[in-house]
């Protein structure tokens, strides 16, 4: 008897609406995310390559692009005796700014730490500094360290500075130091709540044990929330770095930033790498956007190579910290090791605790 064969299956078409679905789930997760790539190549990328274009020609705002250059703008900014004093400038008020921020900074989020009345209300006040705008910073810190301010006056009364006018406007070091008190009185309160964050990610077993073994608040801050708290803190200091070394706005105004002023101080006391890459090109000086752009790669090549020198160094010293230590020589054991410390014994005494008590 032949078998007859089954007639053969029709095949299914997919309606519309099966096959937007389909399409739905393979490009949704793209068209979800595009419109952050698409800002980044209109305000991102494409700011970037721009710039390489105007740094290899003699680019002009009035004139507009003129001949190719090469690389002379670069070899213009090396050989320019003001860039060099202007990166001077800029590490010397990153450093009067960024360690005492940082000193600040951890001992603030180690007060927050604790456990205060109002809180909520001491972690939202060290944000204010943050909040407020660095113009209005600038020209309050600018009045402050004038000539007719709250600081001036009374140093003249002490006798310290003879000068009619405010020294922190004529002397280069001290205006570094007005300069760095800004920085550090606008970001110390938001490294503080960085810091906070990663200490009260901290387990509290570790506190514990420490109290029971004598340690005191000192030994527990540097013995135990120092260590635990290292990744946060290589990269407060890592984001402090790039965000220091791109002073501009306290620099710009410092002395009023009107007409003659926002130079930088009458000898270039305090003109950044910024200012002095605004100057070049948009300020008063002169019409370089070329210069000005070959300024401002030079500097990101500055400050990446500081930031991986800083990033190398930071976690070399914390993986020396925590590497482990060699086998030692076993001493001779001595009566008095039979005797538990209190930490065991809080342990022991904990875990019988523990096992009694009914779930």
């Amino acid at each position: 008897m032949a078998l007859t064969s089954a007639p053969p299956r029709p095949v299914r078409r997919l309606g519309w609406g099966q096959r937007l679905s389909r399409w739905d789930v393979k490009l949704s997760p793209y068209l979800y995310i595009s419109p952050f790539f698409l800002l980044f190549a209109v305000f991102g990328a494409f700011p970037l390559l721009f710039n390489v274009v105007v740094a290899l020609h003699d680019w002009h705002r009035r004139a507009g692009m003129g001949e190719f250059v090469g690389l002379d703008n670069f070899s213009w900014v090396l050989q320019q005796p003001l860039f060099w004093r202007s990166l001077e400038n800029t590490v010397s008020i990153f450093l009067l700014g960024a360690i005492p921020q940082l000193i600040l900074a951890l001992l603030i989020a180690a007060i927050l730490d604790q456990n205060l009345r109002a809180r909520t209300f001491w972690r939202m006040s060290v944000l204010i500094p943050f909040v407020v705008m660095p113009v209005a910073t600038s020209m309050i810190f600018g009045q402050v360290f004038g000539q007719f301010g709250i600081l001036v006056p009374n140093l003249h009364a002490l006798g310290l500075f003879t000068d009619s006018s405010s020294p922190f406007f004529q002397d280069r070091f001290l205006s570094h130091i007005a300069i760095g008190s800004m920085v550090v009185f606008r970001w110390t309160g938001y490294n503080a709540l960085i810091l906070l964050a990663a200490m009260q990610a901290v387990p509290r077993d570790l506190y514990e044990a420490a109290t029971v073994d004598g340690a005191g608040r000192a030994r527990q801050f540097f013995s135990v929330t120092i260590p635990s708290i290292r990744p946060t803190l290589i990269f407060v200091i890592l984001t402090m770095t790039i965000g220091g070394l791109e002073i501009f706005d306290e620099a710009r105004l410092f002395d009023g930033g009107g007409t003659g002023g926002g130079q930088g101080g009458t000898d270039n006391q305090w003109t950044t790498v910024m200012l002095y890459l605004f100057n070049l090109g948009f300020g008063q000086w002169q019409d370089r956007l070329g210069q000005a752009a070959a300024v401002g790669w030079i500097f990101a090549f500055i400050i990446l190579v500081i930031s991986l020198l800083n990033f190398a160094l930071t976690r070399r010293i914390s993986s020396s910290d925590a590497a482990p230590r060699g086998p030692r020589r076993r001493r001779p054991r001595r009566a008095a090791d039979d005797v538990p410390t209190r930490s065991a014994v809080a342990r022991e005494t904990a875990g019988d605790a523990m096992e009694g008590t009914p779930l």
